[in-house]
């Protein structure tokens, strides 16, 4: 069932722990990424799998085997890295036929590889070039074809869009998904870029400080979030101190550092009176329009901010929170203007309170 699995997987860097306890399966053919700040052992971790890093304690096993001692030549396992270190000395054809010439593989089954690979990428024909004539997205699919012709059980993504411009990454997010239905490999991707893990994925582990927070589908980690990291982490949303004067069930009345009360929906069932917590609210579930039994505030528009469809306002209140809007922006029946107040309003169940961590 699985390509890949961590059991308990531990890196210990003197007293520092880079990865604590780490344990996770990729089902066979999926798109898995592990996202989380720089710093958070996501390297390290995918550094373990590819074997340029022995770990502390626990075992990685692949199709089922454990690797452990296994050198990294000698894993079904190949990575891509972030300036995916093609040959500039040799030409496109060359670099997809290393591997396989490492292999000692005959001429004539190279040709036929390396033609077929780059007829599955959509490059047929440019075995000839060299890597300075291809474009940006053109080099990052030759270094994944040039992984790929060796037919790995794992592929592995080491922040690959990191040096590609920003219309170029959002075309290749599209383009990498597309690519790993083609060839049905399992990959593993990390990235800091929480948009990257969310188009592309089947699964995403949210990492942080050595540790997965949690494990799920990309609108899982979006709506239902088990931590504020997590919360704060994945997608845009408002986030406010408070402190919860009430408890009702699965809900809390907290007071707002402004002064405001909202009603919250409780992320850690065990939060109690008296508690210090963060608000979440995301930008898209504030309407402009008030709705009865939902949380409201009043504030100012303090700016617009146009990005297309992304675009949203910023609101200031009272209290002096500030609060993002995303609902009505681009709606002109809605005329909104800087300077004018409104009243914001969002279901209970779309705020969310966590403990303050620490």
């Amino acid at each position: 069932m699985y390509d890949l699995e961590c059991q308990s997987l531990t890196k210990r860097f003197g007293a520092y722990h880079a990865v604590n306890n780490v344990s996770f399966d990729v089902p066979r053919g999926s798109f898995f990424s592990i996202l989380g700040p720089s710093g958070c052992g996501k390297t390290t971790l995918m550094r373990m799998i590819a074997g340029f890093e022995n770990p502390t304690s626990g075992d990685i096993r692949i199709k089922g085997a454990s690797v452990i001692g296994t050198p990294p030549n000698k894993r079904s396992v190949k990575m891509v890295f972030q300036h995916l270190a093609l040959f500039p000395m040799m030409n496109v054809g060359e670099n997809i036929a290393y591997g396989l010439r490492c292999q000692k593989e005959n001429k004539t089954d190279i040709a036929r590889k390396v033609k077929s690979v780059l007829e599955r990428i959509g490059l047929p024909g440019v075995a000839e070039k060299q890597v300075s004539q291809l474009s940006g997205g053109q080099r990052q699919r030759i270094a994944i074809a040039r992984c790929m012709v060796l037919e790995p059980d794992v592929l592995l993504l080491d922040e690959p869009l990191g040096a590609l411009d920003l219309k170029l990454r959002e075309r290749m997010k599209v383009e990498l998904k597309l690519l790993q239905s083609q060839f049905n490999t399992t990959f593993l991707y990390i990235t800091h870029d929480q948009s990257e893990a969310l188009i592309m994925s089947d699964n995403v582990a949210v990492m942080n400080a050595g540790q997965f927070e949690q494990i799920g589908a990309p609108q899982e980690l979006y709506n239902n979030p088990k931590s504020g990291f997590v919360a704060g982490f994945v997608g845009d949303t408002n986030r406010w101190p408070g402190r919860i004067s009430a408890v009702n069930g699965g809900e809390a009345r907290v007071a707002l550092e402004g002064g405001h009360e909202v009603v919250a929906k409780l992320g850690d069932p065990g939060l109690r009176e008296g508690a210090k917590v963060e608000i979440f609210v995301r930008p898209e579930t504030i309407s402009l329009t008030p709705s009865l039994g939902a949380n409201r505030l009043r504030g100012r528009v303090d700016s617009l901010l146009f990005n297309g469809a992304n675009s949203r306002l910023l609101v200031r209140t009272g209290g002096d929170e500030l609060v993002e809007v995303a609902q009505g922006v681009m709606d002109k029946t809605l005329a909104v203007r800087q300077g004018d107040e409104v009243e914001l309003s969002w279901r209970n169940e779309h705020c969310l309170a966590f403990a303050v961590a620490g």
